[in-house]
């Protein structure tokens, strides 16, 4: 007799309706709280510290939208029914439209290594041809010109190209040299791999002139400007994937941090060609998290009880962009997932939750916070074996 098939997730009660309404408050743990208590508890302490920082952030960039407009409160009810119809489809096809063909345009930089030599360091950039999902939001999304413009820092081999990988940046942290060094991309390129750091909307040289810190914008004009920055993202991103195989990758991957692991766990469920996919405490369900922080909780609850526009309602609205709501393209043994353990900005369980998605994926927990990676050694020598086992014999298909 043939074993009965997994169900696929286009069969399964749609993961918004099936997740708890208290997921954000359920307690954590994995097999290192024991092993080494004192790096994870004390690394969780640091973190909720940090991420009350970061909330407070974005709950006064999103606070003259939506609490002193009642206009744009009741335009984002309306509009995150739109995505919400969408998600229910579950057809990724219709929310992540693959881009045209794209001019990529790449200027010279000089740039010297801390392993002494010179880098060939091209500054690429191009017209992102993002449209958004909504009409109703194209003409406010697209008023934002600076973002309009796509950035990506690509190191390459002078006997190029090579396999590449892709990293992605967390939210606010999108400087290029903080990345480089926290993730030691001079040692992966060292070991033959041409380096893409990707710059999110809103972020960087994308960042309007007025923002007051790097990703500003993508909270300033509330969750459906937030909502078309992902999209944007992953169209920005196929671009570059595109732009990768013209020159000649024969292998690329893609791998980031927090909401850059977000947008990597995103990609691999949208793009076949992908080698591999490295998603680093990733966000997976960004409306559970942001409630299990401060203020942002508070700012969610003042939203529903001026509106009835519920934590739940835009949980649905916002699953149209989350990974967990698509059926991943990526065989899960192209797929490493790193946690923190004592991360309290994407706690385990919302890691765990893209492991289920991804059952045969590879898990890895460090003992540390979102920002403290004690173990990274450990985990980058992983990275570094995972990505050559997939980037052997002929490329995935283009």
């Amino acid at each position: 007799m043939t074993e009965p098939s997994q169900p696929t997730v286009n069969e399964m009660p749609p993961w918004w309706l099936s997740l708890p309404e208290d997921f954000y408050s359920q307690s954590d743990g994995t097999e290192l709280d024991g092993e080494s208590p004192l790096q994870v508890y004390g690394t969780a302490a640091v973190d909720r510290v940090l991420r009350t920082a970061l909330g407070s952030a974005i709950s006064a960039s999103l606070l003259p939208k939506l609490l002193l407009r009642p206009q744009a409160l009741a335009d984002e009810q309306r509009f995150m029914d739109f995505y919400a119809g969408l998600a229910q489809q579950r057809d990724v096809n219709k929310v992540f439209i693959a881009p045209p063909d794209t001019q990529v345009k790449g200027e010279q930089l000089v740039r010297r290594g801390r392993w002494r030599k010179r880098v060939p360091t091209l500054q690429l950039s191009f017209d992102s041809p993002f449209e958004p999902l909504n009409p109703d939001m194209a003409d406010s999304y697209l008023a934002n010109k600076r973002n309009r413009r796509a950035q990506v820092q690509y190191w390459s081999h002078p006997d190029g190209p090579r396999r590449t990988l892709i990293f992605v940046h967390g939210v606010v942290a999108s400087d290029y040299d903080f990345n480089s060094r926290f993730f030691s991309l001079p040692w992966f390129y060292q070991r033959g791999y041409d380096i893409a750091l990707f710059t999110i909307p809103f972020h960087g040289e994308r960042a309007e002139r007025c923002s007051l810190f790097s990703g500003q914008g993508l909270f300033s004009h509330g969750f459906a400007q937030m909502t078309e920055g992902m999209l944007q993202s992953i169209c920005d991103l196929r671009v570059l994937v595109d732009f990768l195989q013209r020159r000649g990758a024969p292998h690329i991957g893609i791998s980031g941090l927090s909401l850059g692991g977000y947008l990597s766990a995103l990609l691999a469920v949208v793009e076949p060609r992908l080698a591999f996919c490295i998603p680093n405490s990733p966000l997976v369900a960004p409306v559970d998290t942001i409630r299990s922080w401060q203020p942002t909780h508070t700012f969610m609850e003042l939203i529903e009880r001026r509106s009835g526009f519920s934590a739940m309602d835009l949980r649905r609205g916002m699953a149209i962009h989350s990974p967990l709501s698509y059926q991943p393209l990526l065989d899960p043994e192209r797929v490493m997932i790193i946690g923190g353990a004592g991360d309290r900005f994407t706690p385990p369980r919302f890691v765990r939750l893209l492991h289920a998605h991804w059952p045969d994926s590879h898990l890895h927990w460090f003992p540390g916070n979102h920002v403290m990676h004690f173990g990274r050694k450990e985990y980058l020598q992983l990275m570094l074996e995972f990505m050559d086992s997939h980037c052997q014999g002929p490329p995935l298909p283009r």
